[in-house]
């Protein structure tokens, strides 16, 4: 089998393994946000900060939701790191936001963070003070979840099919099960062009 093969085997086994009844759970959640006229707060790095940027787009343009990610402000960010540290970013961008009970954090990342390791701690204090204001924690991780899905109300964990392709398949779920969400006709407003 090439790798090709392989990966796409690999791909198709992690979407039937991904559950269908997790990702209502999901939708439930953004539809009370949406209908309280909360916002989302979407949180990540490397590749599933990108991620975030393009679930900001789609959740404002298609499903309505007033959303933000913190790393589109490369200016607010870069000041922060530089003057508080990297640590801090998301939560110190949270609080200036004025985040919520009505609001919700949705965190997308590989590992899900880990304070012990010293991995992605940003995103474990924004889940900190997401729980200090009491609004909701989503996430799309891989792995075992890592703090987000020990933290969260509900983190999605993209099923481990093999351990070398960990990273892609994480971050391509997030693509598609963001899409699926803005394309879900509890959330979806308005029609994509195509």
């Amino acid at each position: 089998m090439s790798y090709s093969q392989q990966h796409l085997s690999e791909t198709s086994q992690t979407a039937l393994a991904i559950s269908a009844e997790m990702v209502e759970s999901i939708v439930k959640v953004l539809k009370k946000i949406k209908d309280d006229k909360g916002r989302i707060f979407f949180l990540g790095v490397g590749g599933s900060a990108a991620n975030a940027s393009h679930a900001v787009n789609d959740f404002r343009k298609l499903a309505g939701i007033e959303s933000y990610a913190p790393t589109d402000n490369v200016a607010e960010l870069t000041a922060r790191t530089n003057d508080e540290g990297w640590t801090t970013v998301f939560s110190a961008w949270l609080k200036i936001s004025n985040l919520n009970s009505r609001d919700c954090l949705f965190i997308f990342s590989v590992g899900g963070g880990d304070k012990e390791r010293n991995v992605s701690v940003n995103l474990c204090e924004a889940i900190d003070y997401g729980r200090t204001v009491n609004c909701k924690i989503l996430g799309i991780t891989g792995r075992d979840g890592g703090y987000t899905g020990q933290m969260a109300d509900i983190c999605l964990i993209v099923p481990t099919i093999n351990s070398q392709t960990v990273t892609p398949h994480a971050e391509s779920f997030q693509s598609i099960i963001w899409h699926l969400l803005v394309s879900h006709p509890d959330l979806k407003s308005n029609a994509t062009k195509w």
